[in-house]
């Protein structure tokens, strides 16, 4: 094994979701000083996502070693990557249809579904991991890790519609609920696989 493969695998996830979430910032900031293009932010976009498959990979790995992973959970990640793909894809495609053409109608309605249909595949996939789940703990896990999305969403959600409804931010539109939600996701799984690491280290 090369040093390069030995360093990546000495990688946790939390290095990884950093890497994520700075170069999302870095496209956000360039996007919003306008020093690039929605295209090419979009683009830059879909490239950071890639940085979900060494994640995941190491997210996996981890599990692993803490001996909290199982076959229903490795369906799961598989699921939830497709649709979080297909979600970004969707997003990417129906935000640039909706700038370049004038819909209208069906067709319309049609374009605005391109990223729901993957949101109910995670929505789908969430439920699924629940009923395949032998192992209760693992499924308490998850349900954890859910509820602290919601609570986000919810949160976060109803604190800007007041700062909107006094007129102190400008207004956001609704599909960033599910960012939102996916954050507090992560946030919940690293939360307890940090402490499940510290259970392990005492």
């Amino acid at each position: 094994m090369t040093d390069f493969q030995e360093e990546q695998k000495r990688r946790g996830p939390g290095f990884y979701a950093g890497l994520m979430l700075a170069a999302f910032s870095a496209i956000a900031g360039l996007r919003i000083s306008e020093a690039i293009n929605g295209v090419t932010g979009f683009l830059l976009m879909a490239g950071a996502m890639l940085l979900l498959i060494p994640l995941v990979r190491a997210s996996l790995a981890q599990q692993k070693r803490c001996g909290v992973l199982s076959p229903a959970v490795a369906r799961y990640t598989r699921r939830f990557m497709i649709s979080s793909f297909g979600y970004v894809l969707g997003l990417g495609i129906a935000v640039w249809l909706n700038n370049n053409m004038e819909l209208e109608g069906v067709v319309a309605f049609g374009v605005a579904l391109l990223p729901v249909i993957p949101i109910l595949g995670m929505v789908w996939t969430m439920g699924r991991y629940l009923v395949e789940e032998k192992d209760e703990y693992l499924r308490q896990r998850a349900m954890i890790a859910n509820i602290v999305g919601l609570g986000a969403v919810l949160s976060i959600g109803s604190f800007w519609g007041f700062l909107e409804t006094f007129e102190l931010v400008p207004h956001i539109p609704g599909w960033w609920a599910v960012p939102i939600w996916a954050i507090g996701l992560g946030v919940g799984q690293c939360w307890m696989a940090l402490r499940d690491r510290a259970d392990m280290e005492r």
